[in-house]
């Protein structure tokens, strides 16, 4: 089902100093920015390498309110690992079985991603812990 790591999302407060922190440290290049006002924050992705199923990237988040999701993550737990985000090849299927194997979904259907991608997110206590994200490629 899964096709590779697709990101690595990491909340942080200052978005610029994480830009500059991850680009001198580790070479990393940032191939897009964005505003999402549905999801309350401020991003950019830095491009780590391509592989056969696409690439992988670290994104990074900052909130643009205490109140959202991520400000809400920063104000519990610091800086840090968010999600995990896994590329599929469809995630409207992907989404489907792993919701008949008892997986709660924290989204009804796709919603639009970074970069032009469709995403859904499966809910924390159903795995592991983790907030964990289906990612399709504008591509796929």
């Amino acid at each position: 089902m899964f096709m590779r790591i697709d990101h690595i999302g990491i909340a942080c407060r200052d978005l610029e100093e994480k830009i500059e922190l991850f680009s001198r440290t580790f070479e990393l290049t940032v191939v897009a920015r964005e505003v999402n006002e549905e999801q309350g924050v401020k991003e950019a992705m830095l491009h780590i390498a391509d592989g056969e199923g696409g690439g992988s990237y670290i994104q990074l988040l900052e909130p643009l309110s205490e109140d959202s999701p991520v400000g809400k993550f920063l104000a519990k737990r610091g800086e840090g690992v968010h999600h995990v985000a896994f590329g599929v090849p469809d995630v409207a299927d992907a989404m489907a079985k792993i919701s008949e194997k008892g997986v709660r979904l924290l989204d009804e259907r796709p919603r639009h991603g970074s970069m032009g991608s469709e995403i859904a997110f499966l809910h924390p206590k159903d795995v592991g812990g983790m907030l964990t994200e289906l990612v399709q490629a504008p591509n796929s």
